[in-house]
């Protein structure tokens, strides 16, 4: 890597150990202990990759291999000329005056490393080249700042690339390819006085060096790079040396690090040391370990993914890298890549900060790494974080080999959330949706807006990462049964970024508690998903659990009808690339049981649902599940050692619905179809691991009975999951509620609406947007409504008249609103004051505390004289006697969301 050390490193230790100390402010809008926004700011981009960052004085020293620097993408300006080194701007991300050219006579030139001296009046610059402005070097530079200009007395010969440096007051320690140095001896690590005179320093090392830091005491130095000895100690990718002799202090045999993973940098700071691994095969050792400064490991992070470069910051550990398989530290699956990531410099446990980038080119052009080195820079408040290397995209937009994040201010909003909105019984409405995603934020503030209201009715904080996104949910208990609720929710992060609000989720509540439902969230289900969802991908959870799924490759939803009685729906799975995955990941133990309804025709089976360690590729580990054979059959199946399962002797490819249960508890297995015991052992434990639900699809390869197909063909629903064995007797009653009487909602939008107004007796209001209820001086509203008869063997239970307050000043109204049926006639577009119809003499209901604008607003209506008027037109009129008027959108209005309209309620007599 790159440090200098000195009086001003001594003085950074000093600041960071003291009692609160800090070198630049936090940035307070960012979860801490994140100090960085991940908004990407406009920097100055290079035509090729990024090897070496250093700074000094508000400069940025870039390195590398490149012909030009160019403007940041959309921005004025002309491409200059820069031959393997740049110097930019700190805070604008623009080249400055200073210009060098890195050249060889022969081959590729390339500036591998830069550093910069503890007084910031030099420049170091290792790597392949032999002249600086055409003065003659060898591999190793020194640049005067201030005048930008090569040091033509400084000539030490290196006859390989120079990899990495490090730099004290009085030394220079280089690493690299080298053998000898000035004609000596020097295999892959030397040291030099600031003149360029050769040290006798000797840790002699057989494969390069790639990384050199100095401890914070200057009594060390940590050697990185691909050895298996040093100075003849068995010391694999990692070596302490004394910094005076290179004599070796502590060794690291090989194994200790995988053989074939190797230390690509090193970053050092007042509690210890730091290495970014890269490995070479499938699971080699890619990430990073944290070394206190008795040399023995703090703690070691496994993620996978080719980790090029550290940087430790007011106690956060940033590293590039192409993670893309954290499982084994807890987090994410082998998947997608995160080139970007922060961690405490205590844990491996990440933090939410997520910038990204792509990994760059193909090979054999580049390696298609991605990030390589980073620097922090800035001598005022605002601190930036650099980032180069051979990328071409960040955060999803162009940006070649370099790119910069400030302190602040925090400018990036959370995505919108995607919300839904459930009541199974009378008193309560679930609102639930997916946890929002924040590049610098892991902590999110929601609030939950009812009916278009100003105020929201709920405020509720959620965590969330890039790879867990919990479902966060508010029970909404004032709540009135047969009326219908919308809502919306809106996320900010800490610096008050704002996403704009959710898509509107409505739902009406039940007069009676659906059968079925109700009853799978009493018996406990952890996780219940009833695919009720218009879009994917987010898949709601109707348990307590807040387990909720994400649809993969976009299913069929809304399938009609559904496996059980009322409204709730079914997915449809293509059987080749569709499933459905839990968003968190979890460790199932003890008892469970796994729960679904199906319908196929498929003679090619599939995973009906089951649990495992991956999310969209094939799980490694996988079992507590039902699946289908190509014959139709249904297996449960768990591993406790090998593999164990019941099977049904019935073939349910038939095209019809059923319902399948597994559970395993204290007694053994037990697997029913269709509320029947088919099959049990005494089995009674299972494989423990950490994972994901999955519905539709898994691997099952090794399973008997393995059917053609993982992926399920066919409908699926209620899917459920219980950290307990269901009793025979509770998955009886399940099947046989799926078929009791469910309430039923209808919902008619007004095919009419008007006004009349008693100030303009004359004129017609057909076409107007509003309504308007008022009793002095008169305003009056008429409705007509198409009513539906009741479904067969069905009454009306409940009727209710919905209308929406309009966006203007005053709209909303302190006086109560009658809801009168209309006994004479009249037509939209005829109706005026003076030949409004006459009207019944009773009010069938009242609309009450209509009080804001822009807000949705019901009143329950008698249900008898409603029932009288079904599968028929149904024509109603709103008057008042107060003074305050209430304005109403009419049909006609886009923000009307539907309204005025009536929503009735059937169920069984």
């Amino acid at each position: 890597m790159r440090r200098s050390w000195g009086l001003t490193a001594a003085l950074v230790l000093t600041v960071a150990a003291g009692a609160g100390g800090s070198l630049a402010p936090t940035a307070a809008a960012l979860t801490p202990p994140v100090a960085f926004t991940a908004d990407d700011l406009p920097t100055w981009q290079t035509n090729g990759i990024v090897w070496a960052l250093a700074e000094a004085n508000d400069t940025v020293f870039v390195g590398g291999t490149f012909s030009a620097v160019r403007p940041p993408e959309g921005a004025a300006g002309t491409p200059k000329t820069a031959v393997n080194f740049a110097a930019l701007n700190t805070a604008t991300g623009a080249p400055t005056d200073c210009t060098l050219s890195f050249t060889v006579g022969s081959g590729t030139a390339t500036v591998r490393t830069l550093v910069v001296s503890p007084d910031k009046k030099t420049l170091y610059a290792g790597g392949y080249f032999g002249a600086v402005n055409g003065t003659p070097v060898s591999s190793l530079a020194a640049i005067d700042i201030a005048t930008c200009a090569p040091r033509a007395n400084f000539t030490p010969s290196f006859p390989a690339t120079v990899r990495a440096l490090a730099v004290t007051d009085t030394t220079i320690y280089a690493a690299g390819d080298f053998g000898t140095v000035e004609g000596q001896t020097r295999q892959r690590f030397a040291a030099l006085t600031t003149a360029g005179d050769l040290l006798p320093f000797t840790a002699n090392a057989d494969e390069p060096g790639r990384a050199i830091e100095v401890t914070p005491d200057g009594r060390h130095v940590v050697l990185g790079g691909d050895f298996f000895t040093v100075n003849g100690s068995n010391s694999h990718a990692l070596a302490v040396v004394n910094a005076t002799t290179g004599a070796v202090t502590r060794a690291y045999p090989n194994g200790w690090i995988h053989q074939n993973s190797v230390v690509k940098d090193i970053e050092t700071d007042a509690t210890g040391f730091y290495t970014a691994n890269e490995g070479t095969g499938g699971g080699v050792f890619d990430g990073r370990i944290a070394m206190n400064l008795d040399f023995e490991q703090r703690w070691r992070d496994t993620c996978l993914g080719a980790t090029q470069a550290v940087r430790s910051y007011q106690g956060v550990l940033y590293s590039a890298s192409h993670a893309h398989d954290c499982s084994s530290v807890g987090e994410f699956p082998d998947g997608r890549r995160y080139h970007l990531l922060a961690q405490p410099t205590t844990s491996t446990g990440k933090l939410g900060w997520f910038p990204d980038t792509n990994d760059g080119g193909a090979p054999p052009e580049v390696e298609g790494i991605g990030p390589r080195v980073m620097t922090i820079s800035g001598t005022g408040t605002t601190k930036y974080l650099w980032v180069g290397g051979e990328f071409t995209t960040v955060n999803g937009a162009p940006a070649q080999g370099l790119t910069r994040f400030a302190s602040g201010p925090d400018t990036g909003a959370p995505t919108v959330p995607v919300a839904s909105a459930a009541a199974v019984t009378p008193n309560a409405v679930q609102v639930r949706w997916r946890s929002s995603l924040d590049l610098d934020d892991s902590k999110l503030t929601y609030k939950v807006y009812r009916n278009g209201a100003a105020s929201p009715v709920a405020t509720v904080q959620g965590d969330s990462l890039h790879w867990s996104r919990p479902q966060v949910s508010f029970k909404d208990t004032d709540v009135t049964p047969g009326q219908t609720y919308t809502y919306r929710v809106s996320a900010s992060d800490a610096a008050g970024n704002t996403s704009s609000l959710s898509a509107t989720a409505t739902v009406t509540v039940p007069t009676s508690p659906e059968p079925y439902a109700s009853q799978v969230i009493a018996d406990g289900a952890s996780l219940y998903w009833r695919f009720d969802e218009s879009t994917t991908p987010y898949a709601a959870d109707s348990s307590y659990g807040d387990n909720s799924g994400l649809y993969v490759n976009a299913p069929a939803l809304r399938q009609t009808p559904g496996a059980v009685s009322g409204a709730s729906t079914a997915v449809s799975l293509n059987g080749t690339d569709e499933q459905i995955y839990s968003d968190r990941r979890q460790t199932p133990t003890g008892a469970f049981t796994v729960e679904t309804w199906f319908r196929t025709t498929t003679y090619r089976g599939g995973k009906l649902i089951g649990f495992g360690n991956n999310t969209t590729r094939n799980s490694g580990s996988y079992d507590k599940h039902l699946y289908m054979t190509n014959t139709g059959n249904v297996v449960f199946g768990v591993y406790s050692g090998s593999v164990r399962t019941l099977t049904s002797l019935g073939s349910y490819n038939n095209g019809a619905w059923h319902h399948a249960v597994g559970t395993q508890g204290p007694e053994g297995m037990r697997l029913y179809i269709d509320g029947k015991l088919v099959g049990s052992n005494g089995v009674t434990t299972n494989q423990q691991y950490a994972g994901y639900w999955h519905v539709g699809a898994d691997n099952l390869s090794g399973w008997p009975l393995k059917p053609t197909s993982n992926f399920f063909a066919g409908q699926l629903d209620e899917a459920a999951v219980y950290p307990k064995a269901l009793t025979a007797a509770q998955v009886a009653k399940h099947y046989s509620l799926a078929s009791a009487p469910a309430d039923s909602v209808a919902t008619v939008t007004a095919s009419e609406d008007t006004y009349v107004n008693a100030g303009a007796t004359d004129t017609n209001y057909g076409t107007s947007s509003s309504l308007a209820v008022r009793g002095t001086s008169a305003y009056e509203s008429y409705l007509r409504f198409t009513l539906p008869s009741a479904p067969a063997g069905t009454v009306l239970k409940s009727a209710r008249l919905a209308v929406k307050t309009t966006t203007m000043t005053g709209a909303g109204s302190v006086d109560s609103q009658s809801v009168v049926p209309v006994t004479g006639a009249w037509t939209e577009d005829g109706v005026t004051y003076d030949t409004r119809p006459a009207l019944g003499p009773e009010p069938v209901g009242t609309l009450t505390g209509a009080t804001d604008g822009s807000a949705v607003y019901s009143a329950a209506l008698d249900t008898s004289a409603v029932s009288a008027r079904l599968g028929g037109s149904y024509s109603l009129a709103l008057t008042s006697t107060g003074t305050d008027p209430l304005w109403l959108w009419s049909s006609e209005a886009a923000a009307a969301e539907g309204t005025p309209q009536l929503v009735l309620t059937f169920g069984a007599p």
